[in-house]
């Protein structure tokens, strides 16, 4: 759980490769068994009681650090062959994956629901935790600390291949409390096509609209560096001014527009003491304050370009678990309403991102710019065209919308059109230029006919 004196440090500063492949519970529960799979070693499997499981495994991604998994199983999906929709629920600043069903009533909450709930770790031994992105400074004594590609590229597909989920987006929610409740929103802006649902308990989801919001973040992301990972400042997103379009392509502020279509549930309060808190604690308001403020900062945005979504400041409240574990008694049924109703993939794509070279809903955007990382979009695409803004050039693949084989006409901005062929999946390639300059900033319509 997490120490609310460790947390006022930051703000003051503002192996096992011979492991069996499959690891099988001691208390050899049904058919199930954890096995490697997508770069994640499993280095134990326990089962902890009727639907907890406990894993240590590893990854090259962490450095082979050995982290941790905790992982709710309904409680009898070892008697049924259905497959479930997934929870990834994720902790705080120097917190693990046990504060949830220790200290937030994870287990007693998804009680008799058809759903499993993954908590992996955010951090190494409940130091300050990773940020949710893949470090810049990959030299630290902590290795690369690529938390993204764990989470994302190697821990969801990891859970797929290991358990009868609903390996689809309809199927799979996201959230988290303080660092993790940023991680889930950065998580859903960055891949919004992974996730139905995203969740955030007094989380962070905007640290860089604002000039007030941008300090504060900066300065507790880097007091986490170094006080609590003793790492250097910078080793997360990079130093603020030179690497600002990474720190704005984490932010799920900036990124709002990816979230269209996913619900979305807030929970903060303004740390001011509330019907839970038996004590003061400063800490814990202090820290409330801040992601009060950074929460009702994303809503205004949100509600600024038209965005849904479902705010509960319940204003007296603090820092800490009873208010979490309150936050996530209402937040599981509105999960369970989604799964059970989910909306649509959208009939045409918008997405931004900051990322060289991007995939998202089928489409894959790779960026030829003299600038690693900056601004790309791709607005209304479908199988009869796109937009794309950005700058440079960009090789622009489409998803199998078409005929293997067949021949389309493809128009780029005033240029002639041409022919282009589907490759045998059912995809075009089509090579993007700027009025044929390739260093140009702008936007270019392409159609498909």
């Amino acid at each position: 759980m997490r120490s609310p004196r460790v947390l006022a440090a930051v703000l003051t500063l503002a192996a096992a490769l011979a492991a069996p492949l499959a690891v099988a519970s001691s208390a050899r529960a049904g058919t199930v068994a954890f096995s490697d799979a997508d770069g994640i070693h499993v280095l134990d499997a326990t089962q902890v009681d009727a639907r907890e499981w406990a894993l240590d495994v590893s990854t090259p991604a962490l450095g082979d650090h050995a982290v941790r998994l905790r992982v709710l199983l309904p409680s009898d999906y070892a008697d049924t062959s259905a497959r479930y929709p997934v929870l990834y629920l994720f902790h705080g600043t120097s917190g693990g994956p046990d504060d949830w069903i220790d200290a937030g009533d994870a287990e007693q909450t998804t009680a008799g629901l058809p759903l499993i709930v993954v908590l992996p770790d955010a951090g190494f031994d409940d130091d300050g935790g990773g940020w949710f992105t893949n470090w810049w400074d990959k030299g630290t004594a902590l290795g690369p600390s690529d938390w993204e590609t764990f989470h994302i590229d190697q821990l969801i597909p990891f859970i797929d291949a290991n358990l009868r989920t609903d390996a689809s987006r309809a199927g799979r929610a996201i959230a988290g409390l303080s660092q993790g409740g940023f991680g889930a929103f950065s998580y859903a802006a960055r891949h919004p096509d992974l996730f139905a649902v995203a969740g955030s308990f007094s989380g962070a989801p905007d640290i860089t609209s604002d000039p007030v919001i941008e300090a504060g973040a900066t300065g507790v992301i880097e007091g986490t560096a170094v006080a609590l990972d003793q790492v250097e400042p910078a080793a997360m997103f990079g130093p603020h001014l030179a690497n600002e379009p990474n720190w704005r392509g984490h932010d799920p502020t900036r990124l709002i527009t990816n979230l269209r279509g996913m619900s979305l549930d807030l929970y903060t309060a303004t740390g001011l003491p509330g019907e839970l808190d038996t004590t003061l604690d400063p800490a814990a308001m202090s820290i409330e304050f801040l992601t009060h403020v950074s929460t009702l900062a994303f809503t205004a945005h949100a509600k600024a370009v038209g965005l849904p979504y479902y705010l509960d400041d319940y204003v007296f409240g603090t820092h800490s678990f009873p208010y979490w574990a309150r936050d996530l008694r209402d937040f599981v049924p509105r999960v369970m309403a989604v799964f059970a109703h989910p909306a649509p993939d959208p009939s045409t794509v918008s997405y931004r991102s900051v990322d060289a070279t991007w995939t998202q809903w089928g489409w894959t955007v790779a960026n030829h710019r003299a600038a690693a990382l900056a601004w790309s979009a791709l607005s209304n695409a479908s199988a009869a065209g796109f937009t794309l803004s950005g700058a440079g050039s960009a090789d622009v693949t489409t998803p199998a919308d078409y005929a293997p084989g067949s021949v389309h006409q493809v128009r780029i901005g005033p240029a002639p059109p041409r022919s282009l062929t589907a490759d045998a999946s059912g995809a075009l390639h089509v090579a993007v230029t700027r009025h044929g300059l390739v260093t140009l900033t702008g936007t270019v319509t392409v159609s498909i006919s």
